[in-house]
C-alpha cells in the first residue's frame, strides 16, 4: 500500500513556522503514539533542562514509530504539553536545535498545551504523536 502525504498550508492563514496547518494522508496504517515524557530506559527524566527533556520526549516518540516500522517522516501530528508556556518560549532555539537534529526539515500538524501538571512530578513537557506507517 502506498502512502502519499500533502501539506496544507492556505494562504487565508498566516505561514506556519515549524508545523504544518494540515496533512492530508491516503493510504497506509495509523499509529497513535501515547504521551512520552524525558525519561529514559530506566523512567528517569534526563535532566531538569527544558530543552533536553524536549530531545528526549521526541526521541521516545520517535522509538515507538520506528519500533511499528516507520520513520520521523511518517509523523503526521504531534501534541506537546507543557508545564510552563514561557519556558517553552524562552527556549525556542534550544528546542528547535534538538527537533530538527531529530526530524529535519519535517513539520506536521502541531498543537501545544500548557497543562498545570504531568505524569512525573519533575517533567516539563509530554508529546504524544500520530503516525501513518
Amino acid at each position: 500500500m502506498s502512502v502519499t502525504k500533502s501539506f496544507v498550508n492556505p494562504p487565508q492563514l498566516a505561514e506556519p513556522k515549524g508545523y504544518s496547518n494540515g496533512i492530508v494522508v491516503e493510504g497506509g496504517r495509523l499509529l497513535f503514539v501515547g504521551g512520552q515524557i524525558g525519561w529514559d530506559l530506566n523512567r528517569i527524566v534526563v535532566s531538569d533542562d527544558f530543552a533536553e527533556q524536549f530531545g528526549q520526549a521526541l526521541e521516545n516518540v520517535i522509538a515507538v514509530v520506528r519500533a511499528a516500522g516507520g520513520e520521523p517522516t511518517d509523523i503526521t501530528r504531534l501534541l506537546i504539553f507543557v508545564t510552563d508556556r514561557k519556558e517553552y518560549l524562552s527556549r525556542l532555539k534550544e528546542i528547535g536545535a534538538a527537533y530538527r537534529q531529530l526530524m529535519g526539515k519535517h513539520f506536521p500538524a502541531m498543537t501545544l498545551v500548557q497543562v498545570t501538571a504531568l505524569v512525573e512530578d519533575s517533567a516539563k513537557v509530554e508529546i504524544e504523536a500520530t503516525a501513518v506507517l
